[in-house]
């Protein structure tokens, strides 16, 4: 018996589809062999995907299991797999049904089964609706930045047993939405660049670049004003349109910082 759900993996900047296969075989000896380049955190993955299955109240399949992370030349990272091993898993065990076709899944488990903040959740989400995927099912904390994406149905997941009874239609969980809104009150900032006093040569320079969007590099001795010119920059930037905003997010997302 054969199950497949879809993931995603973290290049840079970029994400990169990962087909999670799963495969049974109840005429063996209960086993799990975990191929497809993974790393340590992945290959971990299949004790927290056990522990959390059965805290969750769901059934574990029984036999010999494989699971192919393809890819098979592109290396996997990180505890992002969790959810969809976890749910390819459940399909084999016949606890959710096996049409997940368009459906793209994020997310860390802990062994009571709640779901955890993976990183790089939007760039992930962004691959998603570019390559025309329906819906896709986040950690809770993380839908705010996955819904950023417009045209794709964000499903925030808390639990394991919370997923499976949404594939059941016990308890369906609502996609999330967001508002954005670019034109909110403009941003306080610890250095404005019109407290500055003096260095007119330098602040001229900074005022070209800021609107050019040239490149800056500042030399000179410590305590000359480096360091505070360049944190009053932003002060006079232009505000950044939505694509802008979302490049800039994505890094934050990859880099996970806030």
């Amino acid at each position: 018996m054969l199950a497949k759900v879809y993931s995603c993996a973290l290049i840079g900047l970029e994400g990169a589809v990962v087909e999670v296969e799963a495969d049974l075989n109840t005429r063996s000896l209960p086993s799990v062999t975990l191929v497809g380049l993974p790393d340590a955190a992945v290959k971990e993955s299949t004790e927290r995907v056990r522990a959390a299955i059965f805290n969750s109240g769901l059934t574990y399949p029984r036999g010999r299991l494989t699971v192919n992370l393809a890819p098979a030349d592109l290396r996997k990272e990180g505890p992002a797999y969790d959810l969809p091993i976890a749910v390819a898993l459940l399909i084999l065990a016949e606890q959710i049904p096996s049409d997940l076709e368009g459906v793209l899944f994020l997310g860390e488990l802990s062994l009571d089964g709640s779901v955890r903040h993976v990183n790089g959740v939007l760039p992930m989400a962004h691959l998603a609706h570019e390559l025309g995927y329906k819906s896709v099912f986040v950690p809770q904390s993380d839908a705010p930045e996955a819904a950023l994406v417009e045209g794709i149905d964000v499903y925030p997941v808390d639990t394991l047993g919370r997923l499976a009874a949404h594939f059941r239609d016990y308890h369906p969980i609502e996609p999330y939405r967001t508002i954005l809104d670019l034109d909110a009150d403009l941003p306080t900032y610890t250095c404005d660049f019109q407290d500055i006093k003096g260095q007119e040569h330098v602040k001229r320079a900074l005022e070209v670049a800021a609107a050019g969007g040239h490149n800056l590099l500042m030399v000179g001795p410590p305590g000359a004003g480096k360091t505070l010119l360049a944190r009053s920059l932003p002060s006079i930037l232009p505000r950044m349109i939505l694509v802008e905003a979302l490049d800039v997010t994505r890094i934050y997302s990859v880099a996970d910082t806030a």
